[in-house]
C-alpha cells in the first residue's frame, strides 16, 4: 500500500494548494466526510494499480479492499455523482503532469502527431450520450464511423521507447486533425513534425516554416489526375520517403496502444452523461501519465 499512501499525499498537497478551486462547493456541505482527495485517490489508484476501468468495478474494489483506509466511503450513487464533478480537476492534473515533463528538460526536436478515437457508440445508430460535446466521425484505422471524441496527441519522439505527449487536445470526433493542428500547435518553434496524409497543406506549412522554423513531413499523397507515367517514374523515391516517415511515426501507435491497455480509454460505451465522458477521458489520461511521469516504475 506504499503507492496508495504516496498517491494520497501527492493529491492532498496539490488539491489543497490549487486543484480545490476547480471543484469548489458553495453549499454547507463543502467539506464532506469522504473528501475529494480520497475520492480522487480511490479512482486513480484503482485504475493505475488494479486495472479497474468501470466506475462500478472501482467502487466495488474500494468497498471490498480499501474500506479500512477509507471508512467513510459513501454509497455507489453518491460516489458516482461526486466523481462526475471532478472532470475539471482531472483536466488540470493532466496539464500539470505534462508541463512537469517539459520543465524537467525532456525535449525532442522531432514530434509525431495523430489522433485516437474515443467511441461512445457505433455510427450505425444515433448517439444519445454527451451530445453537447460528441459528434459522428470516421476512424480510418478501424475503417468505421462512430460517435464520440478524439484525443489529438502531439508527442515528443524518444529513442528506444514510446513518445510522450508534449500537448494534448480533446475534440469531438468530427473535428479534422489538420484544423486542430492549425488552431492549437501553430506556435511551436524549431520542430519537425511527422504526420499522416490528413496533414497535407503544403502552403500553410511552408508559411509555418518561414515563421517558426517548424516543418511537417507526411507520406507522399497521390495527386489527382497525375499521369500514370509520372506516378511510375516517381514511385521508388515516393515509396522510400513514405516508408521513412511512417517508420518515425509508428511509435505514436505504441503510445495509443499503451493508453488503451493501461486505461481502456477508447471504449466509452458505458458512459451515460457529458460529465461522465469528460471524467472518463481526463481521469484516465491523468492516471496513465501520473504512472510514468510522477510515479515512475
Amino acid at each position: 500500500m506504499t503507492k496508495l499512501i504516496a498517491l494520497y499525499f501527492y493529491i492532498e498537497a496539490r488539491y489543497n494548494n490549487e486543484w480545490k478551486y476547480y471543484s469548489e462547493r458553495f453549499s454547507n456541505n463543502n467539506r464532506p466526510e469522504f473528501t475529494d482527495e480520497e475520492l480522487i485517490t480511490v479512482y486513480l489508484f484503482s485504475i493505475m494499480e488494479e486495472r479497474r476501468f468501470r466506475i462500478k468495478d472501482i467502487y466495488e474494489f474500494a468497498k471490498k479492499y480499501l474500506l479500512s483506509w477509507f471508512p467513510k466511503l459513501p454509497s455507489y450513487q453518491a460516489f458516482n455523482n461526486r466523481l462526475n464533478r471532478m472532470a475539471a480537476v482531472f483536466q488540470k492534473m493532466l496539464e500539470e503532469v505534462l508541463m512537469l515533463q517539459v520543465l524537467s528538460g525532456q525535449y525532442s526536436p522531432c514530434n509525431v502527431v495523430d489522433s485516437l478515437p474515443i467511441i461512445t457508440c457505433s455510427g450505425k445508430r444515433k448517439s444519445k450520450v454527451a451530445k453537447e460535446i460528441s459528434e459522428k466521425g470516421y476512424c480510418s484505422t478501424k475503417s468505421m464511423y462512430y460517435y464520440g471524441l478524439k484525443i489529438h496527441a502531439n508527442a515528443m519522439v524518444q529513442e528506444g521507447t514510446m513518445p510522450l505527449p508534449e500537448r494534448l487536445v480533446i475534440t469531438s470526433a468530427a473535428e479534422n486533425d489538420l484544423n486542430v493542428f492549425r488552431n492549437n500547435w501553430y506556435d511551436m518553434v524549431n520542430k519537425t513534425f511527422m504526420g499522416d496524409k490528413i496533414y497535407n497543406d503544403e502552403p500553410w506549412f511552408e508559411a509555418l516554416f518561414k515563421e517558426n522554423n517548424s516543418r511537417m513531413f507526411i507520406p507522399v499523397k497521390a495527386v489527382k489526375g497525375m499521369p500514370e507515367r509520372i506516378k511510375q517514374f516517381n514511385k521508388a523515391a515516393d515509396d522510400l520517403w513514405s516508408k521513412a516517415v511512417s517508420a518515425v511515426r509508428q511509435p505514436i501507435e505504441s503510445l495509443f496502444n499503451w493508453l488503451i491497455e493501461k486505461t481502456d480509454i477508447q471504449r466509452a460505451s458505458k458512459v451515460r452523461s457529458t460529465k461522465g465522458l469528460l471524467v472518463h477521458v481526463y481521469g484516465k489520461l491523468a492516471s496513465a501519465f501520473l504512472s510514468v511521469i510522477i510515479f515512475k516504475p
